[in-house]
């Protein structure tokens, strides 16, 4: 370039680079994608935090979170719901979530109603079912709930486990006195006197300790198809947009189902568990006897797809769904088996017939059967 043109040139090259610099600037910034996680519950005092099952840990511990620490782009959201599955589904139905935990039952009707959603892996089964009364209360036993006010959580998957807790001991819905109330509601009833008993969960193991309620029955050791059960939604419209982030989530996940399935890190669940406001010693006392390899196992086998069968059938019978929930076409195993297969762990949990009982035995049951 000539030495006479440079300083005619020279402007025109500034100017240059500042339209660089303010196009730079003005560009959009990449699309930030939040995914939004839902859990049908909340601890204590209102604490962003539950317990029992992989994801709960997962929260406590924040491991979706440091799966995606180093995706600038994307943000992680969580929501518990005091109003259990029933809010939870009205969430989903406004299009607010895209990944949540559900008991069967609410899963279920959200899905006869038309809600969009892939069912991926199962959270919890066989989660046992408690029957607390006043610690005066002459009630003993299943049979004797029989004409009595009894606080149960309508709409949740606790209901229709009540149902079959109470068919196979000879009674129906129509039996005992139903009222209506969530878990915190039935507390206040039961220790105040305005229910006789109430069905329920862990949280009222507490205060069986302190003397406050006591507990007449368990679904433990009795039928094997008893207990709640629980599994992991993500909606049709996220995986579609996003496949790679849907496998992430699921893989993190069923990490996090691994490793708490292993004895030597059932502890360490316990302790993040009591993140949620729940002393340590209710789980202790909750799983007593259990593995938690049995209830937290992820697997769509023969045994989850009965109970969602059954649990369609008895909502149906109930009058409880408005549609067809089309179970045969509800269960998505892709991502899955994908990261069963990452992890290479195919053969890590046993898998289950309808009725309960072992028919492939994974590599956990087989070291503690050893």
């Amino acid at each position: 370039m000539s030495a006479l043109l440079r300083p005619v040139l020279r402007p025109f090259a500034r100017a240059a680079s500042a339209l660089l610099c303010l196009a730079l600037l003005a560009a959009p910034a990449a699309a930030e994608t939040v995914i939004r996680f839902g859990h049908p519950g909340v601890g204590a005092e209102q604490r962003p935090y539950s317990y029992g099952d992989a994801t709960t840990y997962a929260r406590a511990r924040q491991l979706i979170e440091k799966e995606f620490a180093d995706d600038k782009d994307v943000k992680i959201e969580w929501t518990f719901f005091r109003g259990a599955g029933p809010a939870l589904n009205e969430s989903v139905a406004s299009g607010q979530l895209d990944f949540f935990l559900l008991g069967d039952l609410p899963a279920i009707v959200g899905r006869a109603r038309g809600l969009k959603h892939k069912f991926i892996f199962a959270t919890g089964r066989n989660n046992p079912i408690f029957l607390a009364v006043p610690t005066d209360s002459t009630i003993t036993k299943v049979e004797d709930v029989k004409g009595k006010k009894v606080a149960l959580f309508k709409g949740t998957n606790l209901q229709n486990a009540t149902d079959r807790i109470l068919a196979l001991h000879g009674l129906s819905e129509k039996d005992v006195r139903f009222i209506n109330l969530d878990a915190n509601a039935a507390v206040a009833a039961l220790t105040s006197g305005n229910v006789d008993a109430v069905f329920g969960g862990q949280e009222y193991l507490p205060l069986a300790a302190k003397g406050v309620v006591k507990i007449v029955y368990t679904t433990k050791g009795d039928d094997p198809t008893l207990g709640r059960n629980s599994s992991y939604f993500v909606t049709e419209a996220f995986a579609a947009a996003h496949p790679d982030l849907t496998q992430r989530v699921v893989t993190a996940f069923i990490k996090a189902a691994h490793f708490i399935s292993q004895d030597q890190n059932r502890d360490e669940a316990f302790e993040a568990w009591a993140l949620s406001g729940l002393p340590k010693e209710t789980f202790v006392t909750n799983f007593e006897g259990q593995r938690l390899s049995l209830i937290v196992n992820p697997l769509i086998d023969d045994y989850v797809v009965a109970r969602y069968k059954e649990q369609a059938q008895a909502a149906k019978d109930y009058g409880l769904l408005k549609g067809d929930p089309d179970i045969d076409h509800w269960f998505d195993r892709t991502y899955l088996n994908a990261a069963l297969k990452t992890l290479k762990l195919e053969d890590f949990w046993s898998t289950r017939d309808g009725r309960g009982n072992i028919e492939t035995r994974g590599s956990i049951d087989q070291k503690a059967s050893n």
